[in-house]
């Protein structure tokens, strides 16, 4: 499996995992990526088989199914054999939650922190994606912004979620954290807090 790596080789290890749509070389992932390089955090990315398959093909395809993801992100840990941190955008954050939740996950996971969960799919709010969470051993944080279409705050607000699970809000946050110029705030400062946050959640886990 191919890795991209960035930040120091000793400091506390971070497997990031991709969204469904973008693969782990996009925009957001390099821009978090490098700004955890930079606050001393060693992130190791990796693809999906799906998204790799996309890569040498160049034909989009749909994710695989959940126990191949699942398998996936549990080759990489075994592989990096490290103490880490389990990171994702979206799906690949839900499916470190999904990972970190049974009962025989490695313990070299010690956190899961999720950009954007996907409390449900597109359009069904009905479909909840949370059944799992009490399950999760490691902490586990979320970084969402206020009006994520797959999960606001409004919405969130009124589920029976974990309470040592830490929801971090960004102010008017769309699922790609980033706000609408009426806000006052700029996707780059809210990307900026993102990874400020995720740096000391991270290393608060080793």
């Amino acid at each position: 499996m191919e890795y991209l790596r960035n930040g120091p080789v000793e400091g506390p290890v971070c497997i990031f995992a991709h969204g469904a749509g973008a693969p782990m070389d996009s925009d957001f992932m390099e821009t978090v990526a490098n700004g955890l390089a930079d606050l001393g955090v060693h992130v190791i990315r990796f693809e999906f088989p799906y998204m790799a398959e996309r890569r040498l093909s160049g034909k989009k395809r749909p994710p695989n199914r959940q126990p191949e993801l699942l398998a996936c992100l549990h080759d990489v840990i075994e592989d990096i054999q490290r103490p880490c941190v389990l990171m994702g955008k979206s799906m690949g954050g839900r499916m470190s939650s999904v990972l970190a939740a049974d009962e025989g996950v490695s313990p070299l996971v010690k956190g899961v922190l999720a950009f954007g969960y996907p409390f449900h799919p597109s359009g069904k709010p009905e479909k909840l994606r949370i059944d799992h969470l009490p399950s999760v051993s490691a902490p586990m944080s979320i970084v969402q912004g206020t009006r994520d279409a797959l999960g606001n705050q409004e919405y969130v607000n009124t589920l029976s979620i974990p309470k040592d699970i830490d929801i971090h809000w960004l102010e008017d946050g769309d699922h790609d954290l980033k706000p609408r110029k009426k806000s006052g705030y700029t996707h780059q400062q809210h990307i900026h807090a993102a990874i400020q946050y995720a740096a000391h959640f991270i290393k608060n886990c080793e």
